[in-house]
């Protein structure tokens, strides 16, 4: 599956109209908008600050690993999340996170062997000020299911 497509492959995140900005092998960055972001007091919603980070993990994987390949039958999964917000956030939202090399070759070695890679991603989220508005820790696996 693309990586861009994948966003459209949850409902959920196509409705909130997140759209992936920027992928490559080791990074992947996307945007939420505000509108139909927004709580009842006039600020991005915290739920939505959360999911727009989360499935930073299953992009960058998506756009790292092989999936269709020599890791046929693996797909990215979370396994814990946490978020730290921040300040309030207005206007779009932009969210990035990368793998360093090393950490990807780690994870591709770990799932080869034994169906199982874990990481542990860090997003950064800032509003159009570029001022930093949430980050989240998640640990992520690459896993073979069946």
């Amino acid at each position: 599956m693309e990586a861009v497509q994948a966003v459209g492959s949850v409902p959920i995140l196509e409705a909130m109209g997140i759209r992936v900005v920027e992928v490559r092998p080791g990074f992947a960055a996307a945007e939420l908008p505000p509108e139909p972001n927004v709580n009842h007091f006039g600020v991005t919603y915290a739920g939505s600050l959360f999911s727009v980070a989360e499935m930073l993990g299953g992009l960058l994987a998506l756009t790292t690993f092989d999936f269709e390949g020599e890791l046929a039958g693996c797909v990215p999964l979370v396994k814990e999340s946490t978020i730290r917000f921040r300040r309030p956030a207005l206007g779009v939202v932009r969210a990035s996170a990368s793998l360093s090399e090393p950490e990807i070759a780690r994870v591709r070695a770990d799932a080869l062997a034994s169906g199982k890679g874990e990481f542990v991603l860090e997003a950064t989220l800032t509003d159009a000020q570029g001022e930093v508005v949430a980050s989240t820790v998640g640990t992520y696996q690459v896993r073979r299911l069946g």
